[in-house]
């Protein structure tokens, strides 16, 4: 039996104790482009510190995609560990290496060939597009190391444990803050010495995920010599997984299309904005733990066939989201010109910063809402659902009213109102859509997912 099981004992401290790991860990990967940030707008200058925020969005792109496809597999592993189903879950757990391994070669070639093209693209100005490639492609050279370890933790986690990887990203982050001194304080390297030291923590972080795994007695024990692609797993996996990551690649579309009418009002306005985005992703941590820690709870009790500690868990974690997230959105929009300062003294800057903190922070419940019920409907095996809401809300709609706009000679504005606009919409959405869902339980994943 898996000791860190969430079929069992008090619901709100299974959760609690669960999501707290995932915070802490999610706060010091974050570091990995805010290091980048920080050290980059305070050794190197505007334009780099542009460079690295315009190129932060493109990788979000790519990387997200990947990410999404390695929690709908976790999602899989975590219904059969919950079901108690050893061949299953060790079907999972090898196809899921084996998937990861594939990605990464993809994603590499990705980074490393259209780099240009997308970044041009995006109305990226002239002089912060060489060191966007720059950082862009020396980033991409050391992907193996992102997504391998999202697919290992994807693994780890399914099973109940966010202690592990809370400490390989402690030691990771470690290591990223000391290497971005060292090639960009010291070295002079400029973004490709950022980009470096994040690919390098990275592979790091990957190495210490897989040697847990291949020294673990759980049901999710990983044998190097059993990785292989097993057909009808892989198949399950694309299943749950494609639309996941879809949603993350369509979250990122519309936030492209944004970024690139942000683009079109200088470097001052894309460094504001980006060095707020990295607030914001900081800030909404919590929510974010919170959410992944559903969707593991969900996909557990539904293997193990309890439907009732399935609902009472959602209740407080949908609530506890909400709470959490309207805290932090408020405290953001007063701080916001001390926290952008950090990075960047340029007035302009701090204010493009502060107007997007000043809009979107009193509507973050909404945000922490729509991330919590996507969390729980995939958990529950119908990851379509929340792909298509955020395909229209947050793809669609966005790009229709940013196109629009531009065209018509809207101001910043819009770029930033769009926002509260589609996340109003999406809490709408996903709450009829909870409302009319129907939990399937056990581990027969091929129903579940019809």
């Amino acid at each position: 039996m898996e000791k860190n099981l969430m079929t069992e004992g008090s619901v709100r401290r299974k959760i609690i104790f669960f999501a707290l790991p995932i915070m802490l860990g999610s706060i010091f990967q974050q570091f990995y482009n805010l290091v980048d940030s920080l050290i980059v707008g305070n050794f190197v200058g505007d334009n780099a510190l542009a460079a690295v925020s315009t190129a932060g969005n493109l990788l979000f792109l790519v990387v997200g995609f990947f990410d999404g496809v390695a929690i709908g597999a976790g999602i899989i592993v975590a219904r059969y560990i919950g079901a108690g189903n050893r061949e299953g879950t060790e079907r999972a757990v090898h196809t899921t290496v084996a998937v990861g391994l594939i990605a990464s070669a993809v994603m590499t070639a990705i980074g490393l060939i259209f780099a240009p093209m997308i970044l041009r693209l995006m109305k990226t100005p002239p002089e912060v597009l060489p060191e966007s490639i720059a950082y862009f492609r020396v980033y991409f050279a050391g992907a193996t190391g992102l997504v391998m370890y999202n697919s290992f933790v994807s693994i780890i986690r399914a099973s109940g444990d966010s202690q592990h990887p809370l400490q390989f990203l402690i030691i990771s982050s470690i290591t990223n803050v000391i290497l971005d001194l060292l090639f960009v304080a010291v070295f002079h390297w400029g973004v490709s010495g950022a980009a470096f030291a994040t690919a390098l923590s990275q592979i790091l972080s990957a190495f210490l995920a897989m040697r847990e795994l291949t020294r673990t007695e759980g049901l999710h024990k990983l044998t190097l010599r059993n990785i292989r692609l097993e057909p009808a797993t892989a198949k399950t996996i694309v299943q749950y997984g494609l639309p996941s990551g879809l949603q993350s690649s369509i979250i990122s579309v519309g936030n492209l299309v944004i970024q690139s009418f942000i683009n079109g009002f200088g470097p001052q306005a894309m460094a504001g904005v980006g060095v707020y985005t990295k607030l914001e992703g900081m800030a909404f941590i919590p929510v974010t733990a919170f959410a992944m820690a559903m969707s593991t709870f969900v996909g557990q009790n539904l293997g193990a066939g309890k439907t009732d500690r399935v609902r009472s868990g959602v209740r407080f974690g949908v609530l506890t989201c909400i709470i959490m997230a309207e805290v932090i959105g408020m405290v953001l929009s007063m701080l916001s010109p001390q926290l952008i300062g950090l990075f960047n003294r340029t007035p302009d800057v701090i204010a493009f910063g502060r107007y997007r903190a000043v809009v979107c922070g009193p509507f973050f419940f909404l945000v922490a809402f729509t991330h919590a019920m996507a969390a729980v409907i995939r958990g529950a095996g119908k990851p379509q659902i929340p792909t298509t809401v955020f395909l229209f809300c947050w793809c669609l709609v966005r790009v229709v009213v940013v196109t629009v706009g531009d065209q018509l000679g809207a101001g910043f504005w819009l770029a930033i109102w769009v926002y509260p606009l589609t996340w109003l919409l999406s809490a709408t959405s996903l709450l009829f859509c909870y409302r009319h869902l129907r939990f399937t339980t056990g581990s027969d994943l091929g129903r579940s997912a019809a």
